[in-house]
């Protein structure tokens, strides 16, 4: 496609290089109500690794197989359904509709009409508020930037140094969301949200054997211990094989082929782990961790090394560069590897670059638009899985591993009137990390159908610090799975009491 701008225009206010739904943000937030002129300069598709390869692609997946699984416990609905399982071609499709069918187009109307030009082509630095764009002809076009440059070029899958692995053209998160043929069987390498979400979908859109190799302990390591282990027995239940504490140490695939994303990538594929055991399989899904896209973005013209993730300071300028002209946001500066986030980022950086520009002085600390805050160990999350895994800010260990006063309190959702109607048997947990020495929440986890939008009040008691005392005038409605902040405090009363 065609940039869609002049292609003599050569300077702007901002550029960002990067169209994802960072760079997407940070552009506007700087120009909304400043009047700076920004560009997004993209090789792919604007909207970046979120609209078309990960979040939206992936919860399209995932909703039928959880409506699904809901209506099976449910009586009245369960005599409907009998044995019957998905219809792949129309989930697909749906997937198909919700990426708009890979075409960026109603994402570059938006730029356009946002006051934001976009410009096609792969972005480097080149110098100081430079950015070179080799365009999809190969030409080079240099533009400057007034006041700032934001890199927004996110990450990558990782493929570990296996022997074999990489030469096999194992499937990875690209092809699992985009996937338009179902394999028999499947080796999934991971054990983190990608790995357990895809294997969610897979299993409900017909995969008859699914093996799961993680290295660590249990699934979803970073949650609490708990939120893995609910989620490998319904793993089990459902016929999933689960391998933790195990690696892949070799990888084999005798027919390889070019076909693209999506499409299995040849014949079967033998993986041996380290116990010596070999799965056969009709593809493997590497999901083990990302690494950064800063190799080839020019980082060593403005005095960077090139590689890794980058460190910024809380207004997401690049430490190392002197100026404050270069900004990194999203999956490029590493501090938490989801799109929120990189959203929340873009935010604040859209606003400093506008402040900076004007010569405004910046609003820092909780209360102001300038600093990056929720960065700093409060981060919230929802893994789609059923059932579904929220969580936000440290979890037990992690608190005490940072030297707090740790105090912490669960509790069983199948407890609560309001999950009850839910589900007919209901599996969840809860769990509350608090600070005891300023009686604030610190982190919270809820497992269980319909608890993703419960994360968001625990991300507003952990940011805003609310104290314990004023959380038992916040009043949960009735019949609803939010009682379970009642019935924790209740629990953490007993117990202070008793």
């Amino acid at each position: 496609m065609t940039a869609a701008v002049d292609q003599d225009r050569r300077e702007w206010d901002v550029i960002v290089i990067g169209g994802g739904a960072a760079g997407e943000n940070a552009a506007q937030y700087a120009t909304q109500f400043s009047g700076l002129q920004a560009v997004i300069v993209e090789a792919e598709l604007l909207g970046g690794e979120c609209s078309y390869w990960a979040c939206m692609p992936s919860k399209a997946l995932l909703r039928p197989v959880e409506l699904l699984a809901a209506g099976r416990d449910l009586p009245g609905v369960r005599e409907l359904l009998g044995d019957r399982k998905l219809d792949p071609a129309p989930v697909l499709a749906r997937r198909d509709a919700v990426v708009n069918h890979l075409d960026d187009s109603s994402q570059v109307n938006w730029a356009l009409g946002a006051g934001i030009d976009v410009v096609r082509g792969y972005g480097r630095l080149s110098g100081v508020r430079e950015v070179t764009v080799t365009g999809p002809d190969g030409t080079e076009r240099v533009l400057t930037a007034r006041h700032a440059v934001v890199l927004d070029t996110g990450s990558s899958p990782a493929i570990p140094p296996v022997p074999g692995l990489a030469e096999a053209r194992p499937w990875t998160s690209r092809d699992v969301t985009n996937l338009h043929e179902i394999p028999r069987r499947m080796v999934v390498v991971g054990g983190g949200v990608v790995a357990c979400e895809s294997v969610t979908w897979l299993h409900g859109l017909g995969v008859e054997e699914i093996t799961v190799v993680e290295g660590a302990p249990g699934l979803l390591a970073r949650n609490e211990p708990f939120a893995g282990e609910i989620l490998e027995r319904g793993f089990a239940q459902a016929g999933i094989t689960v391998r933790t504490g195990a690696k892949v140490t070799a990888a084999h695939r005798a027919e390889v082929n070019d076909a693209p994303v999506g499409h299995r990538h040849g014949g079967e594929v033998t993986v041996t782990l380290d116990s010596g055991e070999q799965l056969t399989a009709d593809e493997v899904l590497v999901a083990a961790g990302r690494r950064p896209h800063s190799d080839d973005l020019g980082l060593e013209t403005v005095g960077l090394k090139p590689g890794g993730y980058l460190t910024v300071d809380d207004q997401l300028c690049v430490e190392g560069v002197e100026g404050n002209w270069l900004y990194a946001i999203g999956d490029l500066c590493g501090r938490a590897l989801l799109t929120h986030m990189g959203k929340y980022q873009a935010r604040i950086a859209g606003e400093v670059i506008a402040a900076r520009a004007a010569g405004r002085p910046l609003e820092t600390g909780l209360s102001g638009r300038h600093a990056d805050i929720v960065d700093h160990d409060q981060v919230p999350q929802v893994t789609f899985t059923d059932p579904e895994i929220g969580s936000v800010g440290l979890t037990e260990q992690q608190a005490r591993d940072k030297g707090l006063d740790v105090e912490a309190v669960e509790y069983d959702l199948a407890n609560l009137a309001g999950t009850y109607v839910l589900r007919e048997n209901y599996v969840g947990r809860a769990k509350l990390v608090l600070d005891r020495k300023d009686d604030v929440l610190v982190g919270a986890t809820f497992v269980g159908t319909g608890i993703a939008e419960l994360t968001h009040s625990a991300t507003v008691a952990v940011v805003a610090r609310v104290p314990v005392p004023v959380l038992w005038h916040v009043v949960p409605s009735y019949p609803t799975v939010s009682e379970v902040w009642l019935r924790l405090l209740e629990e953490l009363d007993k117990r202070r009491r008793g």
